[in-house]
């Protein structure tokens, strides 16, 4: 619910009338709120307007396209997005995630197993501490080290460049994303692994492991990534856009 205790107000954004209309109806049987959009441009004008809580948002549209509408929306703000991509689409899928998409549903779907990923995805960022840095940024910097997102890879003062799996990157922008801010392993499995993230998945501990290897000069004693106690971690570092 929002904070006003109404229910959460959902955009469907798709160029198709039938599944615009449809996905809108059932959303309503549902108890949501629910708003359409049959393009970018009244997504846009339905973001500044109507108060949206999380926007289920069509990749292949005509003009402006979804990957283009949820990067707006990820410099704009903090609604969550659910992309709705075609089957073989899995490029798209990939760079939506990238770009800040919280979840995805490929098509065709089924209307109940969407309403799972709507209330999961709303349970998640209701309950996560909020950005303090939009994804949009392509490189920071913290103490020696310089981080590209585009090219998920850092580098030290030597300029020499260290390539980062895919689990070490979503986990370094989770922190990245939220510096000083005490993270607990749960949150954490949401904020990197989202839909696949299992309740009692220790791999953020690995991940933690393996990140501090690449980027603390003495793992054990770690500047940058500490352990909070209780569970969980910090990133301590001051963050810069660079």
């Amino acid at each position: 619910m929002t904070d006003d205790g109404t229910q959460p107000h959902i955009l469907v954004v798709d160029d198709a009338r039938d599944i615009r209309e449809l996905l809108t109806r059932y959303l309503k049987e549902n108890g949501y709120r629910a708003t359409s959009a049959e393009n970018a441009a009244a997504a846009r004008r339905a973001l500044r307007t109507a108060g949206i809580d999380l926007v289920i948002l069509d990749i292949m549209m005509p003009g402006e396209d979804g990957l283009s509408l949820c990067r707006h929306i990820r410099e704009s703000s903090g609604i969550p997005v659910i992309m709705l991509t075609a089957r073989g689409e899995e490029l798209d899928r990939i760079v939506g995630l990238e770009i800040g998409a919280d979840d995805y549903v490929g098509k065709p779907f089924n209307p109940r197993e969407l309403l799972a990923r709507v209330a999961a995805v709303l349970r998640r960022t209701n309950t996560l501490p909020p950005r303090l840095r939009g994804p949009a940024a392509e490189r920071y910097r913290f103490g020696e080290w310089t981080f590209n997102a585009s090219q998920r890879e850092i580098s030290g003062p030597d300029g020499l460049a260290l390539p980062l799996s895919s689990g070490e990157f979503k986990l370094l922008m989770a922190f990245l994303e939220r510096p000083k801010v005490a993270l607990s392993r749960e949150q954490l499995l949401d904020l990197t692994k989202g839909r696949d993230a299992e309740v009692f998945d220790r791999s953020i501990d690995n991940q933690v492991s393996r990140l501090r290897r690449k980027i603390e000069l003495d793992p054990k004693n770690p500047r940058y990534i500490k352990t909070v106690w209780g569970g969980g971690y910090m990133f301590t570092s001051d963050v810069d856009i660079v």
